[in-house]
């Protein structure tokens, strides 16, 4: 009796309790006709619980799993679907989307399925709904393969160290980062639009996690030289040559440039992927620039300077974000 008491304090559900309370009625001395009237429930099923109980015990009287609705989507379309998934041209459009794609199954193929059920395959074969990242379409294969070769003869090289070199904007009135929210609330953050701006000049080496950056209201040949200066003065190098891979900027290239211990080496052009920098600076935006604005100059600088302050001591953290893959 004790266990049934236990158990009724402890069910998952209300059909289990109704199942204890009525064996715990029999074992009181209730009569069979008596407990059926109480509980509702026909003679037969009052007979299956009682047996459930004798067998098992409490563990009889408990919810078990149920197997549900066999699935409409089979195992037998899923390669055919998720070669549709990958090219979108085979159903004559340019992308999906879990509407198009839930309604493409049910009227071109005939596959009797909800849209809840489309959603949850898609999630179970790895599918995500992603933002593109905008990519331009100049790039140069052949000068992206040869820098790459450079590259990993230069990472082979124990008496060179790798920098990499970026620029960066800061906005006053950052672009909203997406955010979960409920159905029919509206979600604001300020902008005043007024226009406030920053630039970072920066460079981290991968190897180490170490990173230098300073703080320009803009980037010219002037900035970039003053940064050059600063960066021979303060970073300390632990290897005989030290190479800074730019971006192919007009101001990185102007032949007057004085690189100090710095060697250049140039980015294929429209590559940003190749710099690991870049990850950096999409870091530094998440963390310190979501939904953060700034009603002037100062207040926006207060905020780089927190922000730089971070990014430039934490190198083991660096080193995993800024990573040569």
């Amino acid at each position: 009796m004790a266990e049934l008491n236990a158990g009724i304090k402890a069910a998952a559900s209300r059909a289990e309790v109704r199942r204890m309370q009525a064996i715990k009625a029999l074992l009181l001395g209730a009569a069979h006709p008596f407990v059926c009237e109480l509980f509702s429930i026909e003679r037969q099923t009052l007979v299956v619980w009682i047996k459930a109980f004798n067998a098992q015990g409490i563990d009889g009287l408990t919810d078990k799993p149920r197997p549900g609705r066999p699935r409409k989507i089979g195992q037998e379309h899923t390669e055919r679907l998720v070669d549709l998934l990958h090219d979108p041209t085979q159903a004559e459009l340019a992308h999906w989307t879990a509407k198009k794609f839930h309604g493409h199954l049910r009227e071109q193929l005939q596959i009797e399925v909800g849209y809840s059920t489309v959603v949850r395959w898609l999630h179970e074969h790895d599918f995500r709904l992603k933002v593109p990242q905008p990519w331009p379409d100049r790039q140069d294969e052949k000068l992206r393969g040869a820098y790459l070769e450079r590259l990993r003869e230069l990472l082979a090289e124990e008496d060179v160290e790798l920098w990499f070199q970026d620029e960066m904007g800061v906005e006053g009135d950052p672009r909203p980062r997406r955010r979960w929210a409920k159905r029919g609330e509206k979600t604001r953050v300020t902008k005043n639009g007024d226009h406030v701006r920053m630039n970072v000049s920066g460079m981290i080496c991968p190897r180490t996690g170490q990173a230098f950056m300073l703080e320009f209201s803009h980037s010219d040949q002037v900035t970039f030289q003053a940064f050059l200066d600063e960066a021979n003065a303060s970073v300390a190098t632990a290897r005989a040559r030290n190479l800074i891979v730019c971006d192919n900027a007009s101001w990185h290239k102007a032949k007057t440039i004085a690189w100090g211990k710095f060697e250049p080496l140039f980015l294929p052009p429209y590559s940003p992927d190749f710099n690991p920098i870049e990850r950096l600076w999409l870091l530094i935006k998440a963390e310190w620039f979501c939904d953060f604005v700034a009603k002037d100059r100062d207040a926006l600088i207060a905020r780089l300077d927190d922000a730089l302050n971070w990014a430039m001591v934490r190198p083991a953290a660096n080193q995993r974000t800024c990573a040569i893959h």
